[in-house]
Parts: C-alpha cells; structure tokens; sequence
C-alpha cells in the first residue's frame, strides 16, 4: 500500500524537475522584496513625509508582484498535469488512492511556498527600513513581526488557495483567467468603494493582508482577516478534492 512519505518525495521530485516551477516559486521572492527595496531605495524617505505614513505595511510595496508569482506557481504545478501529455493519468496510476495523492501535493506545495513567504515578508521589512534611515523601524515595532510572519502565512495561503481553484478548472489558462481578475482586478476596485467596503474585506486577498497593517482598519483584525483567508483556502481546496474524485483524469 502506498504511503504518503513516497508521494510526497514524487511530488517534490515533479516540481524540482521544471525549472519554470522553481523560478515562478524564486520570483515570489525576487519580484516582491526587488520591487519593495527598489522603490523605498528611490523615493522611501520622501514618501516618509506624508501624514499618513506607515513604516509597517509600507515595507509590502512590492507584494502585489508577488501575488502574481504565488498564484502561478500554485497554478502551474496543479493544472500542469492536466495538460496534453496526461501527467494526470500516470500519476494517478501510480498513486490510486486520490486523497493520498491530492494531499500530498498539497503538503509538498506548502512546505515550499511557507520558507520562501517567510523570507519574502522579512526581506521585504528588513530591506524597506534599512532605506528609510531615521524613520524606519526595528521588527519590535507594534505589529512589525506580526506583519513579516503573516506575509509569509499569506502568501503560502494565495498558494494553495490558487492550487484548489486549478484542481477545479483544471486548466492553467483557466485557472489563471479566472483568479487575474479576482485577486489582481476586482478585489482592488471594488475595495476603493466605501460604500460596500464591509463586504469586499471579505474577499481572500484583502481579508488575508489585515495582517499586515500594525492598526488593522474595517471589520476584520489581523488574525480575523487571516481566518477568513484560511476558509476560502479551505473552500477552495475541498472544492479541488470534491472534483478529482468525482471526474475521470
């Protein structure tokens, strides 16, 4: 009987294999921290003059960038096997039972979007307070490590939360048209509208990035907003199981 440790290795194994995969995982990082250091290295300290200031949600300048990559990889490593080539088939075929499967590649998913998110949130703090001089400040802020550690939470979340809607789809062209929108168009116009502002906090994105502001402003708090962004997550990746054992590869 096949048991989760070799899955998991297999797994690994698929995503160290396509480079495509490492580098939209390494561009989390890349795109991210780059655009967030880039930015407070040019216009940082003047930007620090502005009453409505904060050093704190600030260092995630380049997040949105980010966000792109973190759907990708989720995307591209869940859908990929439904491509022309039938991965799908053969790797259920090694592994019949569909929830040992799912989950592992699930877990292996996590395990590297959770390390790269961390040091993403840490080096997008450390480097934006290191160009900000005088007006920086140290991870012992209020909500400053809070905020680092829930970058990292929040990205591994966007991750999987991306890998269950693919599993759905199961397309990356699919997938990726439908979560551009969402999380890249429709969460941001629709959360600069005061007037159903209670109801777009709710959406995953901006629910999960309360955890980022030291005073977390709206309906939701940091935790509350990171709890929302949990179910959805877990909306969407039961979602994915509910569809795979049900169709056929």
């Amino acid at each position: 009987m096949t048991t989760l440790a070799p899955v998991l290795r297999s797994e690994w194994i698929k995503i160290r294999s396509v480079r495509s995969l490492l580098a939209t995982l390494a561009a989390v990082f890349v795109a991210t921290v780059g655009v967030t250091v880039l930015a407070h290295a040019m216009v940082g300290k003047a930007e620090a003059d502005n009453a409505d200031f904060e050093p704190v949600f600030g260092s995630y300048f380049g997040l949105n960038f980010g966000h792109i990559a973190a759907v990708c990889f989720g995307v591209l490593a869940t859908a990929g096997e439904y491509g022309a080539g039938g991965q799908i088939r053969l790797s259920l075929a090694a592994v019949p039972r569909r929830g040992l499967f799912y989950s592992g590649k699930l877990a292996v998913l996590a395990a590297l979007a959770l390390p790269v998110g961390l040091a993403t949130g840490f080096g997008c703090f450390l480097g934006a307070q290191t160009f900000l001089g005088e007006y920086g400040v140290g991870l012992g802020a209020p909500g400053a490590l809070r905020s680092a550690v829930g970058c990292g939470l929040y990205l591994t979340l966007l991750t999987l939360f991306s890998a269950g809607v693919a599993a759905v789809v199961r397309s990356q062209v699919g997938a990726l048209s439908l979560l551009t929108p969402v999380v890249f168009l429709i969460s941001p116009v629709l959360g600069s509208i005061s007037a159903i502002a209670d109801v777009t906090a709710f959406l995953p994105d901006r629910a999960g990035q309360q955890i980022l502001h030291p005073h977390p402003e709206g309906v939701l708090g940091a935790w509350d907003g990171m709890g929302v962004m949990a179910l959805w997550t877990a909306l969407a990746v039961g979602a994915g199981w509910w569809v795979l054992r049900r169709r056929d590869a």
